[in-house]
């Protein structure tokens, strides 16, 4: 097995938005009191964090800092309510946007005149980072508010757009805009597509990357990886995430609890050598699967033994995360039928209640993708081809 044959190690380091802002755009926040949306992931090439960079900058005079899921110290699980509170660091009130208000109210936004936005996200559109992005920008409008978003790499490319079109009875806090599964979009793109798109009147700014190019893996960037939530640890889990996370809202595991999420997968019932033939029979492109047997920490399947593969990385940018995804779904389903259960909830995480039946009544694979291909082609010729801010090569 050749480790990692895929990834191109051949770039030089990429510049993120942050850092090209306080060199370059300064001048945007000149003599502006200004609000920092962040977390940790929130940093420059050395790791020191936007919120130490801008409060000790002598020509930035920031007010406010607020947090999204897992605080802005990302000291919190998943779903648990971000309550506000004093940054001991800074002296800084830092308020909650996932707790008692997902959108900044305007005592909250009494003190800023200008927003920045830096978060990494992970190319999926169920992720609440983006959707907290969303809000930000809302409240913006609203109470006339500049926002800046400081651009950072779409960890898994920005090439492969994938997944059904987010319908409207599938619209929450984990989806509130019409995107794709796996959306190719940098986070700046995404807010000016949806500043576009969506008529939000946001007078918005993006402090843009340099040197990153849209068939970059995160690995190609020559940056370092800061966990994106305490359940994405890895650059692996990050990268599968779009298309294991298919399994979530089930009675599968998507090995949540254990110290590969997202790249262990299974069920109580299944026989991981029977999964692993399976799998690479369907030769599914660009992966190769290993039979396991784990047992999560903590979680819904916490002291449960579960049989499953695991998924490896063979090369990046053969891999369609969608198909992976529901091809899991689907072997692990025929294993045992009576056991596999889908929740209610289940219509967020794909996105399509069309979908959801298809999937519910075992239709095939390729016919279920071949259901929401030319609305997804269209999508993406007609909506967002025109924000892309980066190019190819």
């Amino acid at each position: 097995m050749k480790s990692n044959r895929g990834w191109n190690n051949n770039y030089q380091s990429v510049v993120p938005g942050i850092e090209v802002f306080l060199k370059e755009r300064l001048d945007w926040i000149k003599d502006k009191k200004v609000g920092l949306i962040t977390n940790p992931t929130g940093v420059d090439r050395h790791l020191t964090s936007d919120i130490d960079l801008l409060y000790q900058h002598p020509d930035v005079h920031l007010t406010s800092l607020y947090g999204p899921e897992h605080g802005i110290r990302g000291n919190l699980e998943g779903g648990e309510h971000v309550q506000s509170y004093t940054d001991s660091r800074t002296g800084l009130p830092v308020y909650s946007l996932y707790g008692d208000t997902w959108k900044p109210t305007k005592e909250m936004l009494e003190d800023v005149e200008v927003l920045l936005f830096d978060i990494q996200d992970i190319g999926s559109n169920v992720y609440t980072y983006i959707y907290t992005l969303g809000f930000v920008m809302e409240a913006a409008a609203e109470f006339e508010k500049e926002v800046i978003v400081l651009d950072r790499p779409n960890p898994i490319g920005g090439i492969k757009v994938e997944g059904p079109l987010r319908s409207a009875d599938a619209v929450s806090f984990m989806g509130r805009f019409l995107l794709p599964i796996r959306h190719g979009l940098t986070i700046g793109e995404l807010a000016i597509m949806w500043n576009h798109e969506y008529s939000l009147g946001v007078n918005l700014k993006v402090a843009e990357m340099q040197g990153w190019k849209r068939m970059m893996h995160y690995k190609d960037t020559g940056l370092p990886w800061v966990m994106t939530s305490p359940n994405i640890p890895t650059e692996e889990s990050s990268y599968l995430y779009a298309g294991t996370e298919l399994l979530a809202d089930t009675t599968l595991s998507t090995g949540i609890g254990t110290t590969k999420p997202f790249e262990l997968v299974g069920a109580p019932w299944v026989n991981g050598e029977q999964l692993e033939r399976e799998m690479t029979d369907r030769k599914i492109s660009g992966v190769m699967f290993r039979s396991v047997y784990y047992t999560p920490m903590h979680g819904k399947d916490q002291g449960r033994l579960i049989g499953g593969v695991q998924v490896h990385i063979d090369e990046p940018s053969k891999i369609d995360l969608v198909s992976l995804g529901l091809n899991l779904v689907d072997g692990m389903r025929n294993q045992n039928p009576d056991e596999f259960k889908m929740e209610p909830g289940y219509v967020n995480i794909i996105g399509n209640s069309e979908v959801v039946k298809m999937i519910s009544t075992k239709e095939p694979i390729d016919k279920v993708i071949d259901s929401w291909t030319d609305e997804l082609n269209e999508w993406i010729t007609e909506v967002r081809n025109k924000y892309l801010l980066y190019s190819s090569t």
